[in-house]
């Protein structure tokens, strides 16, 4: 009977986002008990990999920061390929509203979190994190609402969410490198050319991709170019057809997508949560609500979001750019708009990248702000998309 019920709570869209709202309670609470060294400890463990003179040590924090996650983005990165490909986004017109969207999702919360910090250069670091979309977040309250929300709107939502991670990618990418190592960016520039060898001799089995993405994403971690971006790199060379020609039913590439899906949803995402949400309230006031950070991340996701999405669909449709999907009203545009802000998962993957050489309040602000800035974000989009 528990087995059935269990499989059952998996099947469910919301299962991932009640996950991640179980695991960052759980660390806030560990965090203000007499756990918290408990805690602390364990992710401080050291965990070395050792061959030859190659040599990998870090705490499991950072394993799961750098590692697991790396995992989540090459994920991410076989549904971009996918959408590309064969999905909603391979026809360029119907893939134009949610590109300018997430855009405009993504340059205004920035803009906000700007204004609202531009007299401290050190917080101005944490500017991109109210840009981000949690997917999974997303899509666990459009499943609460059930059939009130039609397919052509979930997929204009899945686009926008999507375009979304891309650009966080390139933000990755560009503004949160360490310093530079040639011979290991040598190294991974060699492991990209195997790759695309692999794709000019038509290589379907999954396992060389995965050995030599395994070399690809230590040498983006030895070169100061982002771990995780390692897995987006290799997503994009994973075959889409199987060894028989034209046929896609035996995808390499969506048969992987679909095997690791339930391992990051259920596992890698919630344990990231689990890992870096807690707050402490040692020493907590009213104060941490109006300081800069907080509300700079709570400003950009709660309003930034919707009004920049709105801002630039309205402009992309008056200049005849794009249009409204079928089914899609401008009510359930505002909607999902607003849903975008819910932002916990990738916000807080790029607050870890901003202020990881600071001292603890900075994540206390930026974590207060993304959990408030999500909070509300989700509550306001459910009940607006919910009403008639």
């Amino acid at each position: 009977m528990l087995s059935k019920i269990f499989k059952q709570f998996l099947q469910l869209e919301s299962s991932s986002g009640i996950l991640l709202i179980v695991a960052t309670l759980m660390s806030t609470v560990i965090v203000n008990t007499s756990a918290y060294e408990w805690y602390q400890s364990f992710f401080n463990t050291m965990i070395a990999i050792k061959i030859g003179n190659f040599n990998i040590e870090k705490p499991l924090l950072l394993w799961i920061n750098d590692g697991f996650m790396s995992i989540f983005f090459f994920l991410v990165g076989l549904e971009l390929k996918r959408e590309f490909m064969i999905g909603e986004l391979k026809d360029k017109k119907i893939a134009m509203l949610p590109l300018i969207c997430a855009i405009g999702g993504m340059i205004v919360p920035s803009v906000i979190y700007y204004l609202v910090n531009r007299n401290d250069a050190y917080a101005l670091t944490g500017w991109a994190i109210p840009m981000a979309t949690d997917i999974a977040l997303v899509l666990g309250v459009l499943a609460l609402l059930g059939n009130r929300v039609s397919n052509s709107l979930r997929i204009f939502l899945l686009a926008i969410a999507i375009f979304d991670d891309l650009g966080a990618i390139l933000i990755i990418a560009l503004f949160y490198t360490s310093k530079l190592s040639l011979s290991s960016l040598s190294i991974a520039g060699a492991a990209i050319m195997v790759l695309s060898l692999f794709n000019w001799r038509r290589v379907t089995s999954v396992a060389p991709y995965l050995l030599v993405g395994l070399v690809l994403w230590a040498a983006f971690l030895k070169s100061g170019v982002h771990a995780t971006l390692s897995g987006v790199v290799l997503a994009f060379f994973i075959p889409l057809k199987s060894s028989i020609k034209d046929d896609i039913s035996e995808s390499p590439l969506e048969k992987l997508e679909h095997d690791l899906h339930p391992a990051v949803a259920y596992g890698i995402l919630p344990l990231f949560a689990f890992a870096n949400t807690g707050i402490s309230l040692s020493g907590f006031s009213l104060d941490a609500f109006i300081h800069p950070i907080t509300l700079g991340v709570f400003l950009g996701l709660f309003v930034g979001k919707p009004v920049g999405i709105l801002l630039f669909a309205w402009i992309a449709i008056k200049l005849k750019f794009a249009k409204l999907p079928l089914e899609v009203s401008v009510r359930q545009v505002v909607g999902i708009s607003i849903l975008c802000g819910i932002g916990l998962t990738m916000s807080l993957f790029i607050s870890t990248l901003a202020f990881e050489h600071t001292d603890s309040n900075h994540f206390i602000y930026d974590r207060l702000g993304i959990i408030l800035g999500s909070l509300f974000s989700g509550l306001f989009g459910f009940l607006l998309l919910r009403s008639k």
